[in-house]
């Protein structure tokens, strides 16, 4: 085992793939001298060059559309958009050409695309830079949606994506590029469709996505104080979503809480929880439950930002309630 920052087990993705096959590449705006917005590409372009770690102009329907056009080619393109907000921009490239082009071409040709990209709130970046955007991509057909939560997971996972042969879009948290993560000294590929029971409980199962999951652990050991023992379950992958894990651990502890911090309105936890309601329903001790952001523009004022964010606290709250 070792340290890493998450950032940092994301560059290293990254350098494993591009190193194992020579038609791994990545686009965006500054991967490539200045090594990311976020610092996730640092040192690839000195040791990949100008043909495999290439600096876009600011045009994301032109460096997604590019993409799409490469991976029908035979290469395995990696994208990094700066903030998940900008996939208004590419929304056509991406939604009406990379994620249908294998279903209108009858299965002759195939996109193994990458489009990584950060989510969420927490750095004052105000409403156009600070939004979550994974169920909006889970509603379009024709693409793989990943949440990763730590390091561990952000590094397993991404080598799963990058060796798909669909478009997978790849969400990371952005306030958990500089936190550091214990992982193993050789990360395996995770596979899609495989949630992670990261701590088993009776009494309640909270199902998180991304940052969510290490932040609802830390309030399930808070209401484990109450005398409330919840199992914490990591989703890892929106589409393909793992729902007989879930299904499995409702039915044993009765309730079903879903934390995600995408707008709560049509959210993942409307989603989840009308998807197993026939399967878990009689096994039901209180109504599914959920906790995402209020459906207003994220404020860049941190005084009111942060208020919309879901916590710990917020998680707590809402299972005390669920128990009474």
């Amino acid at each position: 085992m070792r340290e890493i920052l998450y950032r940092d087990a994301i560059c290293e993705a990254l350098d494993e793939e591009m190193e194992r096959d020579d038609r791994v590449l990545l686009l965006g705006e500054d991967v490539a001298f200045i090594g990311g917005n976020f610092k996730t590409s640092v040192g690839l372009y000195d040791k990949y060059g100008d043909l495999r770690v290439k600096d876009t102009p600011i045009s994301e329907a032109g460096f997604v559309g590019m993409g799409t056009g490469m991976a029908l080619t035979g290469l395995r393109p990696v994208i990094e958009l700066m903030f998940s907000d900008f996939m208004l921009v590419a929304a056509d490239q991406i939604i009406n050409n990379a994620a249908k082009i294998t279903y209108m071409s009858g299965g002759q040709v195939t996109v193994p695309m990458v489009i990584r990209t950060p989510i969420g709130a927490g750095r004052s970046s105000a409403a156009q830079h600070s939004q979550s955007m994974q169920a909006f991509a889970a509603h379009f057909p024709g693409m793989k949606v990943v949440v990763p939560s730590n390091a561990q997971e952000a590094k397993g996972l991404l080598k799963t994506a990058i060796r798909d042969d669909n478009p997978v879009l790849f969400f990371e948290h952005k306030m958990e590029y500089s936190n550091k993560y214990m992982i193993d000294d050789v990360v395996l590929p995770i596979p899609f469709g495989k949630a992670n029971i990261v701590r088993q409980g009776t009494d309640v199962t909270i199902v998180a996505t991304s940052s969510q999951v290490m932040k609802s652990v830390k309030a399930a050991e808070l209401l484990e104080k109450d005398g409330i023992s919840a199992e914490v379950i990591d989703l890892r992958t929106i589409v393909p979503m793992d729902r007989e894990t879930i299904i499995q651990s409702v039915k044993k502890t009765g309730r079903l809480l879903v934390v995600d911090e995408a707008y709560e309105r049509c959210g993942i936890g409307a989603e989840i929880g009308a998807d197993v309601m026939d399967d878990v329903f009689y096994y039901l001790e209180a109504p599914i439950a959920r906790i995402g952001t209020p459906n207003v523009s994220l404020p860049f004022s941190p005084a009111l930002e942060f208020p919309l964010i879901p916590t710990v606290e917020k998680t707590v709250e809402k299972v005390r309630k669920m128990m009474k």
